[in-house]
């Protein structure tokens, strides 16, 4: 190994801003837009899914009908979490420029093509499955180089700020998409889809005409066989997770099923294959040596947990405003996607007003403090929010979901940050495809983790709730046995979409057969509500709980992440100055480098390399 020689020499030319200030504030506010499209449109049909089955003539809750569902639902989550290795791979090698302006088009044509939408039932649920698969393809491309991007534009003292404003962007857009959902689809549901044409538009021709290739890149052939194993083994096990939450066999979910878990371990079977293959492969499309970077690696795994986290919570958040909280204070079912949205409010504000504030000091500071402290103020506000009771206080609540906003803010940027410092120049495209992979692996294992723990909370005390009031209302003991030992998955996702399924349950027979002031009270605001709020309180602790136990696991791994770790491509020294570049003016800060030839052992957990060296 070289000898290392502490040293006060300027950045190398890789650290520097390629293309000068206005370049990088070009790169920056144009990836902001990109990444702001792709989150919100997940969050957006999220929270407009009633309007979207009601528009296309489909009950969403009939048992053939609830795989639709899913993968309304699901789809563009799966595509991006499969897609975006490759795609940040493919930057790597043909420009990240090249492949994010590909993005833009192909997420814009997409929108037009689900706005156009010509069938209803059936039909119309598999064009606008098929459409944001196409969406999904768009939104993994410019996920996958709009990080990369930004790292090659900003030098290294500057990328939190940079990253946390596009953090903002990303993660915010999650947040706005469920306030523009509920009103767009109040007007029209294909609003929600009209709503990317003209930004997407103005960013495909802004990205086309302005940004430029300056990374590295890296010219050698595709991994296909890496690729398919990794696609296919990521589809496989994300469907067994989705198709485990459905009944099957007479059981109140799917687990148990033989094609979920020949889905979920054919699936981990061929990611385990992967591995092998990557490990063989003379140009891997997955550098699995970079997880030798502690950096990169914890802050990885912590990216993983806190999205499981944040997805889990965005859902229960959801089902707690539009199936009990927002109906038992007098909203119609009809109304209750938009007051939702508008009543999460406090967890945008949070996370806007702490993540760019992060970002920026962690320039100074590191990435660990903030990214340690951020995921502790996480689990602390889900500790809290298992306290409150299913009819709570609005001031208690938003304070709750403003300190989550925070925590969830002030993780972000320094993460991504530490993540993207740390991993040579010729990889970052496919870097930033792996932190995307994580991040939205995350938010599709949330759905099947936080639902089937609902549902494991329903089922043990919701049956015997609802048979009791229907008893109590005059149903006769069989009709309330029957309904109530339903599977609990529709009653949940009757709550998540702010639906009343009180009705479809009892059948209009057995409401005819009720004097009309009890069938009326049964299929009123107030009643579904009540029945399901104390069983849903027990589901939601479950679920916070999981939350909480995975944000302290999130905080523990951003912990021993280590110092400050920056690749330098040119440079065989180490540094640690501080804000001025005097190497005398101390901070909580490491900065290291593989080497000139980026050969050197990068940094482990295990031990400290010779290229780390004491201030």
């Amino acid at each position: 190994m070289s000898a290392v020689i502490a040293s006060t020499a300027p950045a190398s030319p890789s650290t520097a801003a390629p293309l000068g200030d206005r370049y990088k504030w070009t790169a920056l506010s144009n990836t902001t837009l990109g990444i702001f499209m792709a989150t919100l449109d997940s969050s957006i049909v999220l929270i407009s899914l009633p309007a979207i089955f009601r528009g296309i003539k489909l009950d969403p809750l009939q048992p053939a009908n609830i795989s639709y569902l899913l993968w309304m639902l699901m789809g563009y989550m799966v595509v991006t979490a499969v897609l975006v290795v490759t795609f940040g791979r493919l930057g790597d090698m043909f420009g990240r420029v090249k492949m994010y302006n590909a993005g833009f088009a192909i997420f814009t044509g997409a929108s037009v093509a689900l706005s156009l939408c010509p069938w209803t039932h059936s039909s119309g649920a598999m064009w606008l499955i098929g459409w944001r698969v196409v969406q999904g393809i768009g939104g993994a491309l410019l996920m996958a180089n709009s990080t990369a991007i930004l790292t090659d534009a900003f030098p290294a003292v500057e990328r939190g700020m940079a990253m946390g404003i596009n953090m903002v962007a990303g993660i915010s857009g999650s947040f706005v998409g469920l306030i523009a959902g509920g009103l767009l689809a109040d007007v029209d549901w294909r609003a929600i889809f009209w709503i990317n044409v003209p930004f997407g538009l103005f960013g495909t021709i802004w990205a086309y005409t302005k940004l430029r290739e300056v990374g590295t890149r890296e010219g050698t052939k595709i991994d296909w066989l890496g690729n398919l194993t990794f696609g296919a083994g990521l589809i496989l096990m994300l469907m067994g997770i989705a198709y485990g939450i459905q009944p099957s066999g007479g059981h109140t979910m799917g687990w148990t099923s033989p094609y979920v878990l020949a889905e979920i371990l054919g699936g981990l079977a061929l990611l385990l294959g992967f591995f092998f293959v990557e490990r063989r492969a003379d140009e891997p499309m997955f550098h699995l040596e970079l997880f030798r970077i502690r950096a990169f690696s914890a802050g990885n795994a912590a990216s993983l947990l806190s999205s499981i986290g944040r997805g889990g919570m965005q859902f229960m958040l959801i089902i707690w405003l539009q199936g009990i909280w927002l109906p038992l204070h007098g909203y119609s079912f009809e109304r209750t996607p938009l007051w939702a949205g508008i009543y999460m409010i406090p967890l945008t504000i949070g996370f806007l007003a702490s993540a760019p504030v992060s970002g920026w000091l962690s320039d100074r500071r590191g990435a660990r403090p903030f990214a340690t402290g951020g995921m502790l103020v996480a689990a602390a506000s889900f500790g809290l929010l298992m306290l409150l009771p299913a009819n709570f206080g609005f001031p208690a609540f938003a304070t709750l979901l403003l300190m989550n906003g925070i925590g969830m803010g002030l993780f972000a940027a320094p993460n991504t940050t530490g993540i993207m410092n740390s991993v040579p120049a010729r990889h970052r495209g496919s870097a930033s495809g792996m932190r995307a992979t994580f991040q939205n692996t995350g938010m599709v294992l949330s759905i099947g983790i936080f639902f089937s723990l609902m549902i494991v909370g329903l089922s043990s005390s919701l049956p015997a709730s609802m048979e009791s009031s229907l008893r109590q209302q005059g149903v006769p003991a069989a009709t309330a046995a029957n309904v109530a030992h339903e599977p609990p998955v529709g009653s949940l996702f009757a709550a998540f979409l702010g639906y009343n399924p009180m009705e479809k349950l009892m059948g209009p027979k057995a409401l005819a057969a009720l004097p009309k002031d009890r069938a009326a009270t049964i299929t009123g605001k107030q009643f579904f509500p009540k029945l399901i709020s104390q069983p849903f309180v027990k589901g939601l602790r479950i679920a916070f709980t999981a939350s909480l136990v995975m944000c302290m696991i999130a905080a523990w791994a951003s912990w021993m992440r280590g110092g400050h770790y920056v690749h330098d491509e040119g440079a065989s020294t180490t540094t640690r100055a501080g804000p001025s570049g005097d190497p005398d003016d101390p901070v909580d800060d490491e900065v290291g480098a593989f080497g000139a030839a980026g050969t050197a052992d990068p940094p482990s957990a295990g031990a400290e390399p010779e290229t780390w060296i004491p201030a």
